[in-house]
């Protein structure tokens, strides 16, 4: 009988940390410091464990994966989502942080998860690309909110802060551009997507920032990771209508407007879009075909080391 391999499950919190090992069935937590760091090494490292699964949790999760990564220990990102998903499916349907460990160290020694790399440029650059998210999801509902005020006070106190929140965007644009210029490799991977017709400074930046794999996969696979792969609804003689699901919203958020863009300036893209158009597709289907060839031409792009090309597309 083949040996089960040992898995490691880590539920984070601001201030502690609560491990599980499978199929041991092992538990204990230490602190989310570096202290409790140094010590969940020490306990770790011995088990000669394949997979290390972190849960995101609203980056309180950065400081104990950077260190275990930093000392070559196989980190893996888990997915909330399908974690909970798992969990359930496994008849674990009790909630708790011990169980939560236990669930993702399980998770990871069935399922594969994405491998977590230390590249301290693309961790700085992904900081700033969610700040900036952040600061726009800000002034946008700032914004909305003035529409609606009446008292003259209010309205300027609200408009200042816009106008500060726009001074910080500019401010974080730079330095968005400067980290990208001070890495040779993130520069090289930007000029290779920056040069496709209808691609901003704002989606090469999250390009970089949260899809390292860009270029890794194949065309399905990139598709699906963001979110953009269509997935059959069919039972039986029944034919449901496709759709897309799940994936990185951040990216498929901006990806849309870089689309709308493109398939304006872009001469393919353009082109594509009322082909599908003139096929009876609505606009907004049509639109999502754009993402999804745009993200497929940028992996391919990025795989080959190849700038855009009319003709290739």
């Amino acid at each position: 009988m083949a040996q089960l391999v040992t898995t490691v499950g880590i539920d984070v919190s601001k201030a502690r940390l609560d491990v599980a090992v499978y199929p041991s069935g092992a538990r204990f937590a230490v602190s989310n410091d570096e202290a409790g760091w140094a010590e969940l090494m020490e306990r770790v490292r011995p088990l000669d464990a394949r997979a290390i699964g972190v849960e995101p949790s609203g980056g309180y999760e950065r400081g104990v994966v950077g260190a275990l990564v930093r000392a070559g220990l196989p980190v893996r990102q888990v997915n909330p989502w399908k974690l909970r998903q798992f969990a359930k499916a496994a008849g674990m349907l009790a909630k708790n942080d011990p169980l939560d460990a236990a669930a993702i160290a399980r998770f990871v020694a069935t399922l594969p998860c994405r491998e977590v790399r230390h590249d301290p440029a693309a961790a700085q650059l992904a900081e700033l690309v969610l700040a900036r998210r952040q600061i726009v999801d800000l002034s946008q509902q700032l914004a909305n909110q003035t529409e609606h005020l009446r008292d003259a006070e209010l309205r300027r106190l609200r408009t200042r802060r816009i106008r500060q929140l726009k001074a910080d965007l500019a401010l974080l644009d730079r330095r968005i551009a400067e980290t990208i210029a001070a890495t040779p490799a993130l520069a090289a991977r930007a000029k290779l997507i920056a040069s496709v017709p209808g691609v901003g400074p704002v989606l090469v930046a999250t390009l970089l920032a949260l899809l390292p794999e860009l270029g890794s996969l194949s065309r399905r696979a990139i598709a699906a990771l963001v979110g953009l792969a269509p997935y059959d609804f069919d039972s039986g003689t029944m034919r449901g209508r496709r759709c897309i699901w799940g994936g990185r919203a951040a990216i498929r958020r901006v990806l849309y407007m870089a689309a709308q863009v493109a398939a304006i300036h872009n001469p393919v893209m353009t082109a594509f879009k009322q082909r599908l158009i003139a096929n009876g597709k609505k606009p907004k289907v049509a639109i999502v075909a754009v993402m999804r060839k745009l993200i497929v031409t940028l992996n391919a792009m990025v795989r080959d080391q190849a700038t855009w090309q009319q003709d290739a597309a």
